[in-house]
């Protein structure tokens, strides 16, 4: 397979996907280890900041843990890089160096409470644009943790093995990864939120999830994933706004922070399906 557009050289790229997957295996090995044990968790949203009833957005020492993990081996290993994490401030890149998007653990609200569906995802952007990542999942077409990883131009693959899986034509009704059906939406798929938008992005690459579509996710929830969906053959569209409609994804832009687009991801006839049944305005 080759590279679609220019890029960073394919031996660059195949370095940051193995580190991407070296620090998505220490962010498994760190969950892991924290499973059955009583973590202090926190919560962004909570009584005092708008919402008196229900905390939202939990962070465990497991997420500050792993984020601090990665940035420090990371700095170890490219100081000219930057990071984006979910939990730290960033930290800015040289010119022109890549830009690493962490999410520690994907799915927080999965994970404190024992709902074993999270993920740590990794994710290496060049100019905006994700080139490399690396997604562990809690489970995964092979029934065990593991971690999902590609680079730009190269293949799926699952724990060091390439994987080519497709679904079963004898099933009729696929799956999709919604948040949400609007009222009077008729799909042709069944629909699962799982609550880990990495998870998602992995499970479309591994052909599990047929799409998935997110509202409104950060830069760290599917930089890693977006490079697993390309491998896989998928593609993925970013709503823009009311006058430019629907556009296929080309990168984060110059503030990958601030990063917020509708994206639909999957086949690309799945992809425009699902899209297209989304309702304007």
């Amino acid at each position: 397979m080759t590279r679609k557009t220019a890029g960073p050289p394919e031996a660059e790229l195949r370095q940051w996907e193995d580190t991407a997957v070296e620090f998505a295996r220490l962010a498994g090995a760190e969950i892991v280890a924290s499973i059955g044990r009583t973590l202090s968790v926190r919560y962004k949203t909570g009584p005092g900041q708008g919402d008196e009833l229900l905390f939202r957005d939990p962070v465990s020492e497991v997420d500050q843990r792993v984020e601090s993990l990665i940035r420090t081996r990371l700095a170890e290993q490219h100081p000219d890089h930057g990071i984006i994490g979910e939990e730290m401030a960033d930290h800015p890149s040289a010119p022109d160096s890549p830009v690493w998007a962490i999410d520690p653990v994907d799915g927080t609200t999965n994970f404190v409470n024992g709902l074993p569906l999270f993920a740590a995802s990794i994710g290496v952007l060049h100019r905006g644009r994700p080139v490399a990542g690396a997604v562990w999942c809690s489970t995964s077409h092979a029934l065990r943790s593991g971690v999902y990883h590609a680079c730009d131009g190269g293949p799926l693959s699952f724990d060091g093995a390439v994987i080519e899986v497709g679904p079963n034509p004898a099933v009729r009704r696929r799956l999709a990864g919604e948040p949400r059906v609007d009222a009077g939406t008729v799909l042709p798929w069944e629909t699962r939120k799982t609550g880990s938008a990495a998870i998602e992005c992995a499970f479309v690459a591994a052909g599990l999830l047929e799409v998935a579509r997110f509202e409104r996710p950060n830069v760290w929830d599917v930089a890693g994933g977006l490079c697993l969906v390309t491998a896989a053959g998928g593609t993925a569209f970013v709503l823009c706004d009311k006058e430019r409609g629907w556009e296929r994804f080309a990168g984060f832009g110059d503030d990958p922070r601030g990063w917020r687009g509708q994206l639909v991801i999957g086949p690309e006839e799945a992809v425009i399906r699902r899209k297209d049944a989304i309702p304007s305005g």
